[in-house]
């Protein structure tokens, strides 16, 4: 019988439950952002480039978040936190520009409107995903059990 380490059943739980399905979101939203972006920028990129600028940088975010959330250690933690932080910073930035000045952004991202174009997922995702990666810490009691 061999020994399971900390860390080794941290890695196992950090992506089990709830953080299983939060993974899997942001996966799913990282496959729509880049399909989107690619389209937008290999389409019409002079139409609306902040725009499909934008759409790209939401990709690589949720990429970014994705991988974040599913490695381990210390580290990656802090990234999940940037990254799903930012996304919530860009996701209000944006949502609201695209409200309050319709013109900065001829196109749509994926993050204007708050996310509407994708059922207000981008809105949610990082409130829920900060929330589990609080009760989450690496090392922690609570993350090992």
């Amino acid at each position: 019988m061999t020994a399971t380490s900390p860390a080794s059943t941290s890695r196992r739980r950090r992506i089990s439950g709830i953080g299983l399905v939060l993974v899997a979101v942001y996966g799913i939203l990282a496959l729509a952002a880049t399909g989107r972006s690619t389209v937008q920028i290999l389409s019409d990129y002079s139409e609306a480039p902040l725009a499909y600028s934008l759409s790209a940088l939401a990709a690589v975010v949720y990429i970014l978040a994705t991988v974040a959330l599913v490695a381990p250690g210390r580290g990656w933690y802090r990234v999940a936190w940037i990254t799903i932080g930012f996304e919530l910073l860009f996701v209000l930035t944006v949502g609201t520009l695209s409200i309050v000045d319709a013109e900065l952004f001829p196109r749509d991202t994926v993050w204007s409107y708050y996310g509407g174009g994708y059922l207000f997922v981008p809105l949610v995702v990082p409130v829920l995903g900060m929330l589990w990666l609080a009760r989450h810490r690496p090392g922690t009691v609570r993350d090992a059990s």
